[in-house]
């Protein structure tokens, strides 16, 4: 064996190492913003809950739970999203996407499929943790009553419509483009108005706010909570605007398939 073979470390493999990675990051756009995601997200959302408390400390003490609710329903969303991104990953991964397409099965079939998972994934996700509040802190979410479902049902469907447009990207751009799974879903968490109201956002951001259904969710929420009051107003967007994002995110999904099908990426499900 030579003598740099015989070498304990070798800073020129190491660099090569680091120089592969770094091509590796280059070649991703969905990993380069990644980086500054998480740290922008945090401080956007954190920025905006603090500043609401500052001003309106005895806001958490007029409805007990109203935060506990809050992430509740959050957690519909999310696990809504998921419920959809995860199931079609698991076939990328396991590079089965293939194999399904040259079976009978159609895509809008699969989208079928998909959205009856998430919900499923989301009931098992979402329940225990609702039954594991009221042990914990005394506080059911149940108690909202009837709105609770037309939340619930709203939330899941905005999550299916993120969740198909993060699936269309994957099928696009391939594995590369997985972190989209997570990190999308967390894009609006700052304007959905999840523990503030969406009056607190600057006055060029809420028309944004407003233009999501999770917004009128959580204000609906609040107005129940703290005012006893159903808005029936603010649920009927929501649902408009939910008919809208679930075809605009099948359209999406069905237009990238056709696209993968056309170009051979279904056999290329790599980076």
């Amino acid at each position: 064996m030579t003598a740099p073979a015989r070498e304990l470390i070798s800073f020129r493999r190491i660099g090569a190492m680091v120089l592969r990675y770094v091509y590796l990051l280059r070649g991703s756009w969905p990993r380069i913003i990644e980086l500054a995601y998480w740290p922008t997200v945090q401080m956007i959302l954190w920025g905006f809950i603090s500043q609401f408390f500052t001003t309106h400390s005895s806001w958490v003490a007029q409805a007990a739970g109203v935060l506990i609710a809050a992430v509740l329903l959050w957690d519909v969303l999310f696990r809504g999203q998921l419920g959809v991104s995860i199931p079609f990953l698991e076939e990328m991964w396991s590079r089965n996407l293939a194999n399904l397409f040259i079976s009978p099965l159609r895509p809008y079939e699969l989208i079928v499929a998909l959205l009856g998972m998430s919900f499923i994934r989301t009931l098992v996700g979402v329940v225990p943790a609702a039954f594991l509040a009221i042990a914990l802190y005394q506080y059911s979410v149940f108690d909202l009553g009837l709105p609770l479902l037309s939340f619930f049902i709203n939330l899941l469907v905005m999550g299916w419509s993120i969740g198909l447009v993060v699936s269309a990207l994957i099928l696009r751009y391939g594995l590369g483009a997985e972190s989209l799974a997570w990190i999308a879903i967390f894009a609006i968490a700052p304007v959905s108005a999840i523990y503030y109201p969406v009056a607190v956002l600057p006055e060029w951001l809420q028309p944004v706010a407003w233009a999501l259904p999770s917004a009128y969710v959580f204000e609906g929420m609040r107005a129940v909570m703290f005012e006893g009051v159903f808005r029936t107003d603010y649920l009927l967007r929501a649902v408009l605007l939910n008919i809208f994002y679930l075809g605009l995110g099948s359209a999406i999904f069905l237009y990238a398939f056709r696209v993968a099908r056309r170009e051979g990426l279904l056999l290329k499900m790599g980076e």
